[in-house]
């Protein structure tokens, strides 16, 4: 079940065979997706490209190769996963005797002792049945009770390219994206997050040491990763400080910029760093240069006096030629902007190609596309979290918050897709937190809905674990919906590889919160 040898049992095994590649709808995937397509290229491997969107479109592929499913799970990774035996019965096993063997010649009392044997073989069977089959719910229940995020597929991938010696900066920087997405999504930990910042930083190094001689070193077609410590502000290389500022979750949510208060503050703020309105308010390109010289520094320090003590954060920047520089949380954005694009004339199909050619350094006209996207997603979020908290939207279920969006709220339709919607809802938690005086709610997980089909009466629903200081990253809410959905046969399609995301009629959304409501009191 799991791969021992990374190399030879798993890509030496893809090598020798056409491969069916099934690529997830998240920016860790496609950059997972882009090293192999990468390594598949390097050694003439034929493969075919199949976006998947969730675990129905898999269950076929896998039921029709069980026995060539393998794991790929990094050793440090403590996922808990259950042994095969111990979940899965081969169906020989299962097949009793008929008990049909030719009795002719025998005694009736010999007769009699045979079908007395073979009924006691058959209860034991049943007995031993019935209790692997008990054992196998309690271990599925412990284990499906609770989802959260390992290592990032792409680093995986990065692994085995660096195992062979075939590892290619571009390569590099898929990791670092796929990482910096389960960042962004607050898949992992703090603590993962630097620690595998560190191993890719080592890999940098090495990277940047090796071109240090190469003659494109400074060309105009070079490219080239550097770490740094930069601001934890979306997209204000691309955009303005102050949008910037203005829309991204981390402060938004402390200076509360859906109030007056919060506004004031955030002049404040601006003050203290010593930038004037007119030059925040500009591109950030168009600055003042002397300004921009120490604004890092400056910044964090005056982030420290409001309270803002995480204002800079580890991460990766890329150059291509002397005019392109991204931060990977950049790339992020603009990838899952184009991946959940709601323009109506692209299918899912479409947009699954575009942010998957988004990635690849000759296609740089896709990626400013998509940040302009995103900056349109990151707008919509913050005024949706403003109205949500002007109009008392939350209110409490008991055991949950709960927040509905309804047809024909601005820009719902940006939050019809499982990522938005469920950065939306972690940024609206956050921001609840941050101005609500009670304390229980503070403690409590929220559950979102947003209209996904007014055709066919549909909304999808997200759930999200509480927003405390706690570095647990787990998620009770995939295992709970299934659960409520059982309980009250409502119609529901469970098809994300996020199982805390559901989709089900909007005549059923009652009878499926009270049933959610039973279950967690």
């Amino acid at each position: 079940m799991f791969v021992s040898d990374f190399r030879k049992e798993f890509y030496e095994v893809v090598q020798s065979q056409r491969v069916l590649l099934f690529v997830a709808s998240d920016v860790d995937a496609l950059c997972a997706c882009k090293i192999l397509q990468a390594l598949f290229q390097c050694d003439h491997v034929q493969y075919t490209l199949v976006p998947v969107s969730g675990w129905q479109e898999l269950e076929t592929a896998f039921l029709e190769h069980k026995e060539q499913i393998k794991l790929l799970i990094k050793q440090d990774d403590d996922l808990e996963v259950p042994a095969y035996d111990d979940i899965f019965r081969d169906e020989e096993e299962d097949k009793e005797h008929s008990g049909n063997e030719s009795d002719e010649g025998s005694e009736p009392s010999e007769k009699r002792t045979r079908l007395e044997e073979e009924i006691a073989e058959r209860t034991l069977k049943r007995r031993k049945r019935r209790e692997w089959e008990a054992r196998r719910r309690d271990i599925l229940f412990d284990y499906e009770q609770y989802e959260y995020h390992g290592t990032s597929s792409a680093m995986v991938m990065f692994d085995l390219a660096w195992m062979m010696s075939k590892d290619l900066s571009d390569m590099l920087w898929w990791a670092i994206v796929g990482l910096t997405d389960q960042w962004v999504q607050d898949k992992i930990t703090q603590m993962k997050y630097v620690t595998d910042v560190g191993i890719l930083q080592r890999h940098v190094s090495r990277h940047n040491h090796r071109h240090e001689d190469e003659e494109h070193a400074l060309s105009v077609d070079c490219m080239r990763i550097s770490f740094e410590y930069d601001l934890r502000l979306a997209l204000y290389q691309h955009w303005s400080l102050h949008d910037s500022l203005c829309n991204t979750c981390y402060t938004a949510a402390r200076f509360k910029l859906w109030s007056l208060h919060g506004q004031k503050r955030l002049q404040e703020f601006l003050a203290d760093v010593g930038l004037p309105l007119k030059q925040v308010k500009q591109k950030f390109q168009s600055m003042d240069g002397s300004l921009k010289e120490n604004l890092r520094e400056m910044i964090e320090e005056s982030a420290n006096k409001f309270g803002m003590k995480d204002m800079r954060v580890q991460t990766f920047s890329i150059h291509f030629g002397f005019k392109h520089k991204f931060l990977a949380s950049d790339v992020v954005f603009a990838t899952m902007s184009l991946m959940e694009s709601p323009e109506k004339d692209g299918s899912g199909t479409d947009n699954f190609i575009q942010a998957l050619d988004s990635l690849s350094r000759g296609n740089l006209d896709k990626l400013y596309r998509g940040l302009e996207l995103a900056k349109q997603q990151l707008r919509a979020t913050q005024q949706t979290i403003a109205s949500c908290l002007c109009t008392n939207l939350i209110i409490s279920q008991g055991p949950f918050l709960y927040c509905s969006l309804m047809e024909g709220t601005p820009d719902v339709v940006l939050f019809s897709r499982p990522a938005a919607l469920s950065l939306l809802s972690k940024h609206l938690l956050k921001s609840f937190v941050c101005s609500t005086k009670n304390r229980r709610c503070k403690l409590l997980p929220l559950v979102m809905a947003a209209p996904l089909s007014a055709e066919q009466g549909t909304v999808t629903m997200v759930g999200i674990p509480p927003e405390t200081d706690s570095s647990d990253r787990k998620n009770f809410f995939g295992r709970a919906f299934e659960k409520a959905a059982e309980g009250t046969n409502s119609r529901t399609l469970h098809n994300h590889f996020d199982l805390s995301v559901i989709e089900l009629k909007a005549e059923d959304r009652s009878k499926f919160l009270d049933a959610l409501v039973s279950l967690l009191s």
